[in-house]
């Protein structure tokens, strides 16, 4: 007999990770599923994660919102890529930008042939010169047309937004789509004595909600997954060693020739990194560093010192542990978001991890019989993505050149064996392994491995197969018809402001 279904989806948490879960599981599975998330309004979100990646547009189509309503629900700009300021040493930046510097050219990508003509002392720019993101993101440029002149791919983008009003755009939709919502903190989970499955959740106010299956949502305490079913936390600290975040909101600069930027800012500093995100009406900054490092108090000096506009609320610190759950997926319980782990802001992770781990989970969704099999692969392809943005992650800090005490512990720690390897072999012939679900691509891996100062010995000898009048020929083509395409689009303040301006700003 075939085993029987799961009926009741119960989710504990809101914020976006819970309303973004419950949005997929709704969108899948419509009526056929109780859905229930349990949040409490006495329990405050961590709302740090305001930019995201490219996927997330795929999202906003499954779950069939448009995304003009959608950013003007959520006060959202636009994002074309990250800016890495001091980094590799003071006064250098570079951009990680979305999409692909350049065009392909045969078999080889483009960078090969880049890497080819600036190895050889020639005259050819940077690499960030062919890319159309990068363009799109120092010009202050808007466009969402898939094509640009001379029929190269339009730029990629993602979005920034104030993650709470996220939240509660995504509850509405989903009260609307029959998803119940309870009020109430859990004072106990209930488990099956037989097996130590979750049966119910007891609230504060004495009501008990079943379920078949929980969705652990509760941030960094992990009530469910860790809380109630043990599943143990892998620490990356020793990686990683970022502890600790001072958020502060402040008002857009007060210079509004400059507009509006579209791309997220990461400067580094003594002993971190501060973002900056750009809203419609507000920007988004925190510093992230390393408590062993300086104090609480040294760290929000230099965030205050550093905000482009006036301070809108008092600056708020929050203690993280960067790695991951042991297992994602315990029994009946998968967690989700801080729930899951925590991979620092530093590439816009986190909210794309609810989104693939969301998504993961419904491609695996069980039946009452909970296959152990499926839920050890499902287990095993969590661990290897997190382990492949942790990878990336730590590339970014052991790759500079600077002087602090920090930097230099950053730089002579040892990394994991899997980054060491992709280094070395990227330094051979700017050739790269990058394995299937690994979120970055080729073009972010090149990208900051040049922008941290890793060059390669040589490009691909494939590259040879191009004449050099040929090449600087057809370069020089492509860089003529992005700058002509940049400069014909609007602003992108214009482009917001006949879009998707929020009602109020």
């Amino acid at each position: 007999m075939p085993a029987e279904p799961i009926r009741k989806l119960v989710i504990l948490g809101g914020g976006t990770a819970g309303w973004m879960a419950a949005a997929m599981a709704s969108r899948t599975w419509g009526k056929r599923l109780n859905i229930t998330l349990v949040e409490s309004e006495a329990i405050g979100t961590v709302g740090v994660g305001e930019a995201t990646i490219p996927p997330l547009i795929k999202l906003l189509r499954f779950l069939g919102l448009d995304e003009d309503v959608t950013l003007r629900n959520i006060q959202g700009t636009f994002k074309f890529g990250i800016e890495f300021d001091g980094w590799r040493r003071k006064g250098e930046s570079y951009m990680h930008s979305f999409g692909t510097p350049g065009a392909p050219i045969g078999i080889v990508p483009f960078y090969q042939y880049w890497l080819r003509r600036h190895l050889a002392g020639e005259d050819c720019g940077s690499l960030w010169d062919y890319s159309l993101n990068t363009q799109v993101s120092y010009a202050g440029k808007m466009s969402r047309e898939p094509r640009i002149e001379g029929n190269l791919p339009g730029p990629e983008r993602a979005f920034h937004f104030d993650a709470g009003l996220l939240a509660q755009f995504m509850r509405r939709g989903c009260e609307a789509s029959g998803v119940v919502r309870h009020e109430g903190k859990v004072s106990g989970v209930n488990l099956r004595p037989e097996d130590g499955f979750i049966e119910s959740l007891t609230l504060d106010s004495g009501e008990v909600i079943a379920g078949d299956m929980f969705i652990d949502c509760s941030g960094f305490v992990g009530v469910l997954i860790e809380g109630a079913l043990k599943a143990g936390y892998e620490d990356w600290t020793h990686w990683l060693p970022c502890d600790r975040a001072v958020a502060v909101p402040c008002t857009l600069p007060a210079d509004k020739s400059v507009g509006i930027l579209p791309y997220t800012r990461s400067t580094a500093h003594v002993a971190g990194w501060q973002w900056r995100i750009p809203l419609q009406h507000r920007t988004g900054n925190g510093h992230v560093f390393c408590s062993g490092a300086m104090t609480n108090d040294e760290a929000t000096r230099i965030l205050l010192e550093n905000l482009d506009g006036e301070p809108l609320a008092d600056p708020r610190v929050i203690g993280f542990r960067t790695g991951r759950r042991k297992a994602t997926w315990v029994k009946n319980c998968v967690a989700l978001g801080l729930a899951s782990g925590f991979m620092e802001p530093l590439e816009s992770t986190s909210i794309h991890l609810v989104q693939s781990v969301m998504t993961r989970f419904l491609d695996f969704f069980p039946d009452k019989d909970f296959n152990p099999v499926e839920i050890e692969e499902f287990n095993r392809r969590c661990r290897r993505e997190y382990e492949y943005i942790r990878d990336f992650l730590v590339l970014h800090y052991h790759a500079n050149e600077r002087d602090e005490p920090f930097w230099r512990d950053c730089r002579t720690m040892a990394i994991p064996d899997s980054l060491a390897h992709k280094m070395d072999y990227f330094r051979q012939h700017g050739r790269l392994l990058v394995e299937e679900g690994d979120l970055f691509r080729e073009d972010s891996w090149v990208q900051v491995l040049i922008g941290q100062g890793i060059m390669p010995k040589a490009a691909s000898p494939l590259t040879e197969t191009v004449g050099q009048e040929a090449l600087a020929s057809f370069m020089s083509g492509m860089k003529m018809a992005m700058d002509k395409a940049v400069t014909a689009m609007p602003s992108h303040d214009a482009f917001i402001a006949r879009h998707c301006a929020a009602t109020t700003v």
